[in-house]
């Protein structure tokens, strides 16, 4: 299959152009020339399918004429080693577990799927592959662990100082090897911008080869698909889902139309916003309008200019009527995170963290209008790593922290202080070369 920029659908690249390169020179983002349609022998087991084949099934209907099936399989076995656990809370709510990986977050999906995607499509490259990650929290972590050690790649992983909290800072900055930090006085758009202007740089070195991990990398989007299709086979038959999904840079939410699209059914999607609600905005009717983002408790989907949206836009043609028919926007305030979380602790012994706060908050007032319905909130990261949040609205002592967390306690953190500019950053990778 080839892959077609979202600014230009006549310019038409291989899966390891798409893949090796993230971004096209247009300043578009990478999609399928077009959208599989898994058969309906694929629809009438699925169902009874494990886990690991629903995953094998959908790569392969987007990757399968690039990798050849036994590679692919041994890639989905390989990254497909815990579950995403389907939990009913009430009798039409239910979260989707995604935290269960090894960096507790659901960004540990993408990441595996996506590094040794990138081995085996560089396999036979004599240079080394330089890996560029903005993240507000999860990403880097999960990137971090997924590309930890792996040959023939370094990983340079940007985050906002002072934005992401300490848990997430110790994943980002504890590993060393070939992962680097660097702490950039900015925000995560800044981040997101500085990697943008590298990618696209014509006067970087060539032998820096550089990529990105971030939902910009067309093979990190489509493992998010996965569990959106086995979260709704562990529904009731006859139930279709309205999936409800915490939302920042917009490539969750875009995998999960990427899904219905294969033919799950799905009866509504809403996009669950902080106060950084350009998305929650566009689909009230108002025009689409980046803005610097704000700080707030869900800091993962503190994002101003959310890079998916232009796959959003391609998804639907540039027909926002047809894009609020699937897909409603809702936004939410600290005060009410803060408050759903102590109400949901308190109600049904279920503790959220932040961004599943902020999705239940979401789909609370859906179902206010819609009783009917069955919300699936996707509970993107475990509580434990926002203690600092959840201590000052449950107390103390209320979350443990696994032992995947814990032991980063006494590890020495490496950082390296970068200015939110394009120069600067620049020269700092060319010391690379």
């Amino acid at each position: 299959m080839h892959f077609i920029s979202t600014n230009d659908a006549t310019r038409r690249v291989s899966l390891q152009e798409a893949v090796l390169s993230s971004l096209p020179p247009d300043h578009g983002l990478y999609m399928p020339e077009r959208i599989p349609v898994l058969g309906a022998d694929f629809w009438q087991a699925w169902r009874t399918l494990s886990f690991q084949e629903i995953a094998f099934r959908v790569a392969a209907a987007f990757f399968g004429e690039d990798l050849p099936a036994e590679a692919l399989r041994a890639i989905v076995d390989e990254v497909l080693t815990f579950d995403a656990p389907l939990v009913q809370v009430t009798e039409q709510q239910y979260v989707l577990e995604l935290f269960h990986g090894p960096t507790l977050a659901f960004k540990d999906f993408g990441a595996r799927f996506m590094a040794r995607i990138m081995c085996w499509l560089a396999r036979h490259h004599a240079t080394m592959l330089t890996v560029l990650v903005a993240t507000s929290g999860d990403t880097g972590g999960a990137v971090a662990h997924a590309f930890h050690g792996l040959p023939g790649i370094r990983v340079v992983i940007l985050y906002p100082r002072g934005k992401v909290s300490g848990l997430q800072e110790q994943q980002l900055t504890t590993l060393g090897g070939n992962v680097t930090a660097l702490e950039v006085d900015g925000t995560f758009d800044d981040c997101q911008r500085l990697v943008k202007a590298a990618l696209l740089h014509p006067g970087l070195p060539a032998c820096l080869q550089l990529t990105s991990a971030n939902s910009i990398n067309i093979s990190r989007l489509v493992p998010q698909l996965f569990y959106y299709i086995h979260s709704a086979r562990c529904l009731p038959e006859g139930i279709e889902p309205v999936f409800v999904v915490p939302s920042g840079n917009l490539g969750n939410l875009t995998a999960g139309l990427l899904a219905q699209r294969l033919g799950l059914p799905v009866a509504h999607f809403i996009a669950a916003n902080n106060r950084n609600d350009v998305l929650t905005q566009y689909l009230a009717g108002h025009p689409y309008q980046p803005r610097p983002s704000l700080t707030t408790l869900s800091n993962a989907m503190d994002v101003g200019d959310p890079s998916n949206f232009a796959r959003l836009l391609a998804l639907f043609d540039h027909d926002r009527e047809a894009m609020c028919k699937r897909l409603s926007g809702w936004a939410v305030s600290d005060e009410e995170t803060r408050a759903t979380i102590r109400q949901v602790a308190a109600a049904h012994q279920y503790i959220l963290d932040p961004h599943g706060a902020v999705a239940w908050c979401a789909a609370t007032h859906w179902q206010a209008t819609h009783p009917e319905a069955a919300t699936v909130v996707l509970e993107t990261a475990h509580p434990a790593k926002f203690p600092e949040v959840l201590d000052s609205v449950l107390g103390s002592g209320r979350v443990v922290i696994p032992e995947r967390l814990a032991c980063l306690a006494g590890r020495d953190q490496h950082a390296v202080p970068m200015a939110a500019d394009e120069a600067a950053f620049f020269s700092w990778l060319r010391h690379f070369a």
